[in-house]
């Protein structure tokens, strides 16, 4: 995920506090040797190259009898009490559990607040093209093939709801039978191009019964029909995608997308994008369906909360995971501390330097079972490990069904009692259970299968990410901010090593760091070592990276040390009222709002800043720098109580 997600949180210079290490803590500082203070001299980061962890686009739908349920639970419990929040959270991580130590600038940090409002954090989606995504217009193509605005009204709830259980097979019914209440030879037409086009699947005939006339709707070809819209309805002229621009607050991509298929009655499997984007925040990207018209898309406008469809298109192509160049932020730090000074040395490092391309807090989890422990024992195949580390019960923040499911688990080791104690199935642990149940203690590995590829491929791409941060801090602490004999560079896909006499024609922007895996090199200098320092520690061989089961075979990727942002601005602005916007968004602009007058003296003060990143480069260690904290959520909450109230 390129942003960012986490709760409202106080972004102050942490307190002088040593933690308790833990047996991972122990291992790292064996490898990184030295004290990890931080880095005074100020240097810099650049972009990207790795491949992208999701290989697919497919969502797969929730079932329907647990759904709305599920969706219930999982939201009642998501803003507590600030302090109890805080409590929770003292069992989570810090950025020294997970390798992020080091800092490139040398200005002073200072405090600030980052999310207070998610509509503080904007994220627009920059295209392969280099265009920046903005949703600026409503209109729908014009196309005479589309139906008539009738088409959307003229059917009634009850019947939309019949013909909805008709379309998903939820009851025996055969067919649907609709009285055509006003007979003409036009009313029956609207209604067969409304059943046609808003219940894919479904084919429709008139029939005459007691003198009346019924449109009889009912299934054109078996359970697959709904999975493959209708080939026969599309006009050949027009492209069968449609293009456009989703805008939504607070939700993230897959469930946005879960909701518009469930609103046109459709497989979510048929929308594409380039990115996921995270809930707590205003995001602006491109999807592509297949199939289903703007006209149709646009009338959605009207009934959704939280999103707006618009910048409609027909392109005879879908969207593929990876294929855009970047994100475009727009944040603001609120209550921020900091000198005009100190802002302006900051930002202006920012900018010319850059920032050190950790991996962020968010791709380790929030509990006090980190996702990167889960990965490594996956990659030891260490399978009774996995289960216990996903089962067993853990301090801090949960929710209490989860916190009862692990509590049985522990009691009895009996996957369906532990089952009945979890309302919410389609989470991680009730996806295990489940496979328990159905494949039995003693095979973990068919059990753990039954989790979703790409959340199963989570646990080790966290693990390969932990050992990048670790070596990265210690390459930064080794050799500082230039390039040295030994370090990596790209030359087209292929890395290779600086020779002596070729260092000067290298900056540290070009140097690259490698993920583990089997199809990498690793620098000759002590860096190399120290990757196999740290992988034999944990039981792990570098020069075998491939695993029985291919899907947890890791081959590897190479990322830059260093990211320099483009098209860095900023500006310090003051306000009053900690709850008005202090920017406009795209539709903000579209339906004409004004920003809030400003006061010129203020009693907070915000810096406004924005920058563009490279894909999977995250926007909270470019805020990271800027401010010189911890983004943990562990070490932030706490100091943010007594603002959050």
């Amino acid at each position: 995920m390129e942003t960012v997600e986490m709760n409202s949180v106080s972004l102050k210079r942490p307190r002088s506090e040593d933690d308790v290490a833990n047996a991972d803590e122990v291992k790292r500082q064996k490898i990184l040797e030295k004290s990890q203070a931080e880095n005074d001299s100020g240097q810099s980061i650049e972009t990207v190259t790795e491949q992208p962890e999701d290989t697919k686009n497919e969502i797969i739908p929730n079932e329907e009898s647990e759904e709305q349920e599920e969706e219930e639970l999982e939201d009642s419990d998501e803003d507590g009490d600030p302090e109890s929040f805080a409590d929770m959270m003292k069992h989570g991580l810090t950025e020294s559990d997970v390798g992020i130590t080091k800092f490139v600038s040398s200005h002073k940090g200072f405090s600030g607040i980052l999310k207070e409002r998610y509509s503080d954090f904007v994220v627009h989606e920059i295209g392969k093209d280099g265009r920046v995504s903005h949703l600026d217009d409503f209109s729908v193509p014009v196309d005479d093939e589309d139906p008539s605005e009738e088409t959307f009204t003229v059917l009634s709830d009850e019947d939309k709801q019949r013909l909805e259980e008709l379309q998903l097979f939820k009851n025996k019914e055969t067919s649907v039978a609709i009285e055509v209440i006003e007979d003409t030879k036009e009313k029956r037409t609207v209604i067969h191009q409304a059943v046609k086009s808003l219940f894919p699947g479904l084919e429709t005939k008139t029939e005459d019964r007691d003198g009346k006339k019924y449109i009889i709707a009912y299934h054109a070809a078996g359970k697959k029909a709904l999975a493959n819209p209708r080939k026969h309805s599309w006009p050949k002229s027009r492209g069968s995608y449609c293009h456009f621009v989703l805008y939504k607050e607070n939700k993230d991509t897959m469930d946005a997308i879960n909701v518009l298929s469930k609103f046109l009655r459709v497989k979510p499997n048929i929308f594409s994008y380039m990115g996921t984007k995270d809930k707590r925040a205003i995001t602006v990207q491109e999807i592509a369906v297949l199939r289903i018209t703007a006209q149709r898309l646009a009338h959605l406008n009207k009934c959704l909360m939280n999103f707006k469809l618009g910048n409609f298109s027909y392109k005879n192509h879908p969207l593929k995971l990876g294929e855009l160049q970047g994100n475009h932020f727009t944040v603001v730090l609120r209550n921020i501390t900091g000198t005009d000074d100190q802002i302006e040395q900051a930002m202006h490092s920012l900018r010319e330097i850059g920032f050190i391309n950790y991996y962020g807090m968010q791709r380790f989890g929030t509990t006090a079972v980190p996702t990167y422990q889960i990965g490594r024992a996956i990659l030891q195949n260490n399978w009774n490990e996995v289960m216990d580390l996903i089962l067993k019960p853990r301090p801090g923040a949960e929710k209490g069904y989860l916190v009862k499911c692990r509590e049985e688990w522990a009691k009895t080791k009996d996957p369906a009692a532990a089952l009945k104690k979890l309302p919410v199935k389609r989470c991680v642990e009730g996806q295990l259970l489940r496979g328990l149940l159905k494949f039995g203690m003693k095979n973990i590995i068919s059990a753990f299968g039954i989790i979703p590829r790409n959340n199963r491929l989570m646990y080790i791409h966290s693990y390969q990410s932990y050992v990048w941060n670790n070596m990265v801090s210690k390459r930064i602490e080794e050799y500082g901010l230039r390039a040295v004999p030994g370090d990596l560079v790209l030359k087209g896909a292929t890395a290779v090593h600086i020779e002596e006499g070729d260092v000067d024609n290298y900056a540290i922007h070009d140097v690259v760091m490698p993920l583990p895996g089997f199809d990498v090199i690793y620098p000759k200098h002590k860096i190399g070592e120290a990757y196999k320092e740290m992988l034999v520690a944990d039981n792990l061989d570098i020069n075998n990276m491939r695993h029985k089961i291919r899907d947890y075979s890791l081959s590897g990727a190479y990322r830059k040390i260093i990211i320099r942002p483009q098209n860095v601005n900023w500006e310090v602005v003051a306000y009053d009222d900690p709850k008005i916007p202090l920017f406009t968004t795209d539709l903000d602009k579209l339906e004409g709002k004004p920003l809030p007058v400003l006061p010129t003296d203020g009693k907070f003060r915000a810096l406004k800043m924005e920058f563009s990143l490279p894909p999977s480069t995250y926007a909270t260690m470019a805020i990271r720098e800027v401010l010189k904290m911890d983004t943990s959520i562990k070490n932030q909450t706490q100091l943010n109580t007594t603002w959050l109230r």
